[in-house]
């Protein structure tokens, strides 16, 4: 046993908690995936996984010259690790994984897709479907004699609430129990339709489901209490849409934030739609981007509310200008062709015109049910979660009760991210995640809402069959217990 397998058992020995990896990564062995793609799913089911993967494929093919042509950005042409030939096969081998789940330090994991990321985002509506549910099924089989220690997420495909429910449904008659959505829906823009049908695939807008949606989804997060899902989200924030993550020579420039952009755009989505309002028992949970995003957006939302809620408003009506007074201003402090200009427009209407007003209401708070500061501290604090990786040192930030507004604390989530290029030793990951506290930027407690019981309300508050028959059952069920006392 190496030293840092070492640290990270004998670290695990010495907490008095379990700790949970709420977003770990398994890696697709592409010709037994499409093998079992095609018995569950049919054709569709493979062409809809070949075309996902055929364009990042055709991509990293074409040369500098050729993506300066298109714009098309620089994918990551090594994403996965090579070198540690161990970490690699633990990453594809759900058997070997499980055997090595206590060098890790890690009690319980639920191991998110790879190339599974992007079958929400298979254009075709019936490849798409096809290739979620069969994708689903297949996960289901590949690690349903692990359940004790592991859970696969489920992708959902998002495109309408219609399917979003069928496959909801899906998941939850194969036993799986937590779900990656879809999100940054590309739709066309219909002006750009009308004009010229192959523009507007190529600049869609995207859909960020919470607000401004042509559908209404509502009976999707309705399902998603009734079955017991708490929703996540994995999506990326690159490509044309997004614009600024579109570099055609450099991957690293791409990468760096795209997380934390998708995020961001979901989460103030769900909360200034409503959503969050309409739906108080319902927990989001927000993946690989970190918490610093979060931090900011916590602050922003409030600051914002301060100064345009429907009673502040009225400091910046335009209606509530006095307008002779500005006059009589301009009259003691203006120059005299200033003033000349002023008086002129004053006697022939308004000395400043009034600002127009939007057509269709002015409160862009108004479906989010608070009427005071606090009630959007509760919403933002209660229902949002943050997977954080664990060499991300902003991860303290979450915990800073002095510096964020209201003394609260943000909702972490300990996510390994391993078998992914970021991660280079797998036995490393909860001793690089303890540092926080080895340098007191966090502290014990801290840690242990960190990698676990952030984890357990986030995955069983509204399923609490979730940790049933695994190997933290018990800690659980005592958690429980104690937050009903």
């Amino acid at each position: 046993m190496n030293h840092s397998e070492m640290n990270a058992k004998s670290l695990r020995t010495n907490l008095n908690h379990p700790v949970i990896d709420s977003d770990g990564h398994w890696i697709e062995y592409g010709p037994h995936m499409i093998k079992a793609l095609k018995r569950h799913g049919g054709d569709a089911a493979v062409e809809g996984f070949m075309q996902f993967g055929n364009r990042i494929g055709e991509a990293l093919t074409m040369g500098l010259e050729q993506r300066q042509v298109s714009r098309l950005a620089q994918e990551a042409w090594w994403p996965l690790p090579t070198r540690n030939t161990r970490d690699r096969a633990t990453a594809m081998l759900p058997n070997l994984l499980r055997e090595r789940l206590d060098e890790f330090g890690i009690d319980f994991g639920v191991i998110y897709p790879t190339a599974g990321l992007g079958l929400p985002q298979v254009p075709d509506a019936t490849q798409r479907r096809a290739a979620c549910g069969a994708y689903n099924s297949y996960i289901a089989e590949y690690f349903g004699d692990h359940a004790d220690r592991m859970t696969p997420a489920a992708v959902i495909p998002m495109y309408d609430p219609e399917e979003a429910i069928a496959e909801l449904e899906h998941v939850k008659a194969l036993g799986l129990k937590a779900i990656m959505m879809g999100s940054l829906i590309k739709r066309p823009i219909p002006a750009l339709t009308a004009r010229d049908p192959e523009l507007a695939d190529e600049f869609p807008w995207l859909d960020v489901i919470g607000l401004d949606s042509p559908y209404d989804y509502d009976p999707v997060w309705q399902r998603c209490l009734d079955l017991g899902f708490s929703p996540t989200f994995h999506s990326n924030g690159r490509g044309r849409a997004f614009g600024l993550r579109n570099s055609i020579s450099n991957f690293v420039y791409n990468h760096i934030g795209h997380f934390a952009a998708a995020s961001e755009a979901v989460c103030k989505a769900l909360i200034l739609g409503g959503v969050t309002h309409r739906f108080p028992k319902l927990q989001f949970g927000f993946l690989e981007g970190g918490v610093g995003w979060a931090c900011q957006l916590y602050a922003d939302l409030l600051g914002h509310w301060e100064k345009r809620n429907l009673g502040a408003l009225a400091d910046i009506d335009p209606n509530n200008l006095d307008q002779d007074g500005l006059l009589a201003y301009a009259r003691d402090y203006a120059s005299e062709d200033f003033l000349a200009v002023m008086e002129a427009r004053a006697a022939r209407k308004s000395v400043v015109a009034n600002a127009v007003s939007p057509v269709d209401g002015f409160d862009d708070f108004a479906a989010c049910g608070f009427d005071t500061e606090e009630k959007l501290v509760g919403q933002f604090v209660d229902q949002f979660y943050f997977g954080c990786e664990a060499d991300d040192p902003i991860n303290a930030w979450a915990f800073s009760r002095d510096h964020l507004p209201h003394g609260v604390q943000l909702n972490t989530l300990f996510g390994s991210d391993i078998g992914h290029f970021d991660v280079r030793d797998m036995s490393g990951v909860l001793t690089e995640a303890h540092e926080l506290v080895d340098e007191e930027l966090i502290d014990v407690d801290n840690f242990r809402d960190f990698v676990f019981e952030n984890a357990v309300r986030f995955l069983s508050r509204n399923n609490r069959d979730f940790f049933a028959g695994t190997a933290v059952e018990k800690a659980v069920a005592d958690y429980w217990d104690k937050a009903a006392l």
